[in-house]
């Protein structure tokens, strides 16, 4: 279970939320990510997306600069922000223009990963709770999506963003990336998806050779899977799962195998049944002729409990919304907060700053500076929030020097070769 954030109240939202978007939301620097340095005309035609009380939603909205942004999140104070594509028209006039004049024309290649994706496979928790053992299924989806997404693809600006509850967002933020049709969307997260959808009971099928992809997602899953797996889950103690396993074995033979191994009462760990059904396998494929068929299974059961399950309808449409990052999950309290995907073993969504907590500390920062007129900026970074904001500026900072070797990069193609 998760454990309990005793000081937020979700009756205090309402109160709680015109103190944030007065002192804490990040405007400056939310919409200077936003705006992508020489393309600031695109925000007025980003759309936003706002979810009030009472569940209250709100489509098709835009802003031409940042102020008009901060007056509306002032004036409605929403529960919940989502970020959609930049049209080419302004959003806030879709109304004006005959179907099919309204169309989106960029956005961010976007990945949502949901804890509840993955309730088959954990045992310490299910539905919307979470808690520091399963949590390693998203350092484990990070790890593997993030160095992919750069080595592979080469992308650069790459932004993970905590949900609030029990999952991550990632926005890739490359201008090559903003720009990908939904044909290469499509091919992107079809490339990513090693765990196949669908309701049969085997959803990972290696063969020979192995993608450098998969060897890479066996490579980091492999990094977690003892103290994860056998130690945190306990996989091979738990009837869920180890019907989960049963599942993926290549015939009956090695299932009967299996199952007199985990009834075996002196093999009192997962760890110890673990190595049991290693050594079995490998007895296995010296005896059966036909086993090479079979070969890469202990790889592939553990990718089946530990892969990254990814919400592929996201990623695929470049109209599909995503929640904002600095958003306020209304359950939790907790602030959309980035994730450091160097230090992603250190991230724990449970010491994530939820609105009480930061409210709170700005008004003890009033009390010791009675000047409320101040810079807005130094009373979020003298929160707890700070360090967080830290992390989104240096995402920053990287992202505006590629937009401007961009710029440069283009202007000069564009330049005629007798222009001095």
């Amino acid at each position: 279970m998760s454990p309990k954030n005793d000081e937020y109240d979700q009756s205090s939202l309402p109160s709680l939320l015109p103190i944030y978007y007065k002192y804490l939301f990040p405007f400056a620097p939310y919409y200077q990510w936003l705006s992508y340095q020489e393309n600031a005309g695109d925000i007025s035609k980003r759309e936003f997306s706002f979810t009030l009380s009472n569940d209250i939603y709100i489509r098709y909205k835009s802003f031409c600069n940042q102020e008009e942004l901060e007056k509306e999140l002032q004036n409605i104070n929403p529960y919940k922000i989502d970020i959609g594509a930049i049209y080419n028209l302004p959003p806030k006039d879709h109304k004006r223009h005959a179907a099919g004049k309204f169309k989106p024309q960029s956005k961010e290649l976007v990945f949502d990963i949901d804890m509840t994706d993955y309730d088959e496979v954990r045992n310490c928790c299910q539905g919307a709770d979470i808690c520091t053992r399963c949590w390693t299924l998203m350092k484990i989806a990070i790890k593997i999506l993030d160095e992919t997404l750069r080595d592979d693809f080469g992308f650069k600006n790459i932004m993970w963003i905590y949900s609030g509850r029990r999952g991550v967002h990632c926005w890739v933020c490359d201008t090559s990336a903003r720009q990908l049709t939904q044909h290469a969307r499509v091919a992107i997260v079809e490339y990513l998806t090693v765990l196949k959808a669908g309701r049969q009971e085997k959803k990972v099928k290696l063969r020979y050779p192995i993608h450098p992809y998969v060897k890479r997602c066996i490579r980091i899953v492999k990094s977690y899977w003892e103290k994860y797996g056998l130690l945190d889950q306990d996989l091979l103690l738990n009837d869920k799962t180890i019907k989960v396993i049963m599942k993926l074995l290549p015939d009956t033979k090695f299932r009967e195998t299996v199952t007199t191994i985990m009834k075996d009462l002196n093999l009192k760990t997962s760890t110890e049944r673990w190595i049991e059904i290693v050594k079995a396998f490998k007895e296995y494929c010296n005896k059966d002729t036909n086993s090479s068929r079979h070969q890469y299974l202990i790889n592939e059961i553990i990718l089946e409990l530990c892969l990254p399950r990814l919400d592929a309808n996201v990623s695929k449409s470049v109209n599909h919304l995503l929640k904002s990052p600095f958003s306020v999950h209304p359950k939790t309290g907790r602030v959309c907060v980035p994730i450091d995907p160097e230090n992603v073993d250190e991230f724990d969504p449970f010491t994530v700053p939820t609105i009480s907590d930061l409210c709170h500390e700005v008004e003890h920062l009033k009390k010791e500076d009675d000047d409320e007129t101040g810079n807005k900026k130094a009373v979020y970074m003298s929160t707890s929030l700070g360090k967080y904001m830290n992390t989104f500026d240096e995402f920053l900072a990287k992202l505006k020097i590629d937009e401007k070797k961009l710029a440069i990069r283009t202007a000069n193609q564009k330049a005629s070769p007798y222009e001095f």
